[in-house]
């Protein structure tokens, strides 16, 4: 397989999965106090380039399928585009990978769910509660799913 086509199947099973995910835990990854466990999916750039196009098309069909509101599909998705980049970027050190999806999260969610859908909670709150949902989903589940993938890589993102 050539590096093109395996990098758009990367990209395009990542999407999938993250959209999986999404829809089965969608009773919990969505509103002021979220836990998208898809988001754990957001590591991946750790392990290759191909994840960055496969989160932010992941987020963005998810939010689109759960019925997110425009502001939702807009602004989410592209969140999630900005961390995938960034993590990307800070590869080199496994551990700062998890810190874009976080911390860019919880300082823009609650400015969607505050003026996309009217959540009546103040600012601050919901970004401390998206902080910790973040907190929870990617810098724990997910460093798990990082290490977890580790030893198998080299089979997996060749």
């Amino acid at each position: 397989m050539n590096k093109k086509t395996k990098y758009l199947v990367q990209s395009g099973v990542i999407a999938a999965i993250y959209v999986v995910l999404a829809q089965v835990f969608g009773f919990m990854g969505f509103g002021p106090i979220q836990f998208r466990i898809a988001e754990a999916l957001t590591v991946l750039p750790f392990f290759t380039p191909a994840a960055i196009p496969g989160v932010f098309i992941g987020c963005l069909l998810a939010n689109i399928l759960y019925g997110g509101v425009l502001l939702d599909v807009v602004f989410g998705s592209l969140t999630t585009l900005l961390a995938a980049y960034l993590s990307y970027r800070l590869r080199k050190n496994k551990w700062m990978v998890t810190v874009p999806p976080i911390l860019l999260n919880a300082a823009i969610i609650p400015f969607v769910l505050k003026y996309g859908y009217g959540v009546p909670d103040g600012i601050p709150f919901m970004m401390g509660t998206i902080f910790l949902g973040q907190f929870i989903v990617v810098g724990i589940i997910g460093m798990v799913l990082l290490h977890a993938l580790l030893p198998i890589k080299d089979r997996i993102f060749q």
